[in-house]
């Protein structure tokens, strides 16, 4: 998955990510986990299955499955894929529902096989026998049980004990992150205050961070600056800062409204910004099947982190086939006009 870089003042810290062979563990910053299980690696059929499980003491886990030949990231398609009949070593045990929501019984029976070394298979409406790995699948479920403070309580996935149920740390709270009313004045430069801004810019990267931010020949700037307006006597610079095989990012500043402009470097790797939110989304892989993507939300001061999530392991669905966050926020918008202040 590619990298999102950013500085360090720009994030809030997130939840946990954990791979292992052929499932993979997104818990959020709530504590909320989701674990994601494919088809064995190199397989041709793709299925997943998603169990997600919130916080707290008493929380079930739920599950649902999709399977790649009828998918499509917007769900249009997903419909065709069933009825699907879960089956577990031979056994039988039902078809799943039309929006790929296995029932409590289908949960359990497939928790358990997970916790051994079995044989799970989804039979799609043609007859067409979809795999799914365990490989993988107990170290995911121990480390859920574990980051949600599980392990030893009769509620655990892995590791069951005695330890009483009350003892589980209960949700935290979602941050929320206020974002002001936006000044939308850019800023007009002249050509020798584009050029300053520029090298402004250049100093606060690293060697090589941004090869399309550059100079021509005979010292003027190649590179075209976009501002926007932010609140508190702040504006928003960016520019094209590189290009790979199948993802590209540009580079974000806040500055001030006046020189001298004290550029504060955001992220390398944003893709676009709109109205206090920067975005930045990349591929795993030049396909497509597997997406990283992170947003930053201006709150007055600076831009916090406020969303970060993959789509799951790269496994054949176009889009990537689940959202797996391991970062939430609540943003609130102030719709009034800017005032004296800034917001």
């Amino acid at each position: 998955m590619a990298a999102l870089a950013s500085s360090p003042s720009a994030t809030t810290r997130p939840g946990v990510h954990f791979e292992h062979h052929d499932w993979l563990l997104a818990c959020d910053n709530t504590g909320t986990c989701r674990a994601a299980g494919y088809q064995p690696g190199g397989g041709d059929l793709p299925v997943s299955v998603l169990l997600t499980r919130h916080a707290g003491p008493g929380q079930t886990v739920t599950a649902e499955v999709q399977i790649g030949d009828a998918w499509d990231a917007s769900g249009e398609s997903a419909q065709e894929a069933f009825p699907l009949t879960l089956r577990i070593d031979g056994g039988d045990l039902g078809t799943v529902a039309a929006d790929g929501a296995l029932s409590s019984p289908q949960t359990a029976a497939l928790l358990g096989a997970l916790a051994r070394d079995t044989r799970i298979e989804w039979i799609a409406p043609g007859g067409t026998v979809y795999p799914l790995s365990d490989h993988g699948a107990a170290a995911v479920l121990l480390k859920m049980d574990e980051t949600q403070g599980r392990l030893g309580t009769p509620g655990a996935l892995m590791r069951k004990g005695t330890r009483d149920e009350s003892q589980v740390p209960a949700a935290r709270p979602m941050p929320v992150i206020d974002l002001p009313a936006l000044d939308d004045a850019g800023i007009a430069l002249s050509p020798d205050e584009h050029t300053a801004l520029l090298r402004e810019l250049e100093a606060q990267l690293e060697p090589d961070a941004c090869p399309s931010l550059s100079f021509g020949n005979d010292g003027n700037p190649v590179s075209d600056l976009s501002i926007s307006g932010l609140s508190n006597g702040k504006r928003l610079v960016s520019a094209h800062c590189w290009l790979a095989a199948y993802n590209s990012g540009s580079a974000f500043w806040v500055i001030n409204a006046e020189a001298p402009y004290g550029p504060v470097l955001v992220t390398t790797d944003g893709n676009e910004y709109y109205r206090g939110r920067i975005e930045a989304g990349h591929k795993g892989r030049g396909v497509g099947d597997c997406w990283g993507s992170r947003t930053w939300t201006w709150n007055g001061e600076t831009f916090v982190g406020s969303h970060e999530q993959t789509t799951g392991l790269c496994r054949g669905f176009p889009g990537g086939a689940w959202s797996l966050p391991t970062l939430v926020s609540e943003v609130r918008e102030d719709a009034s006009p800017a005032g004296s202040d800034g917001r």
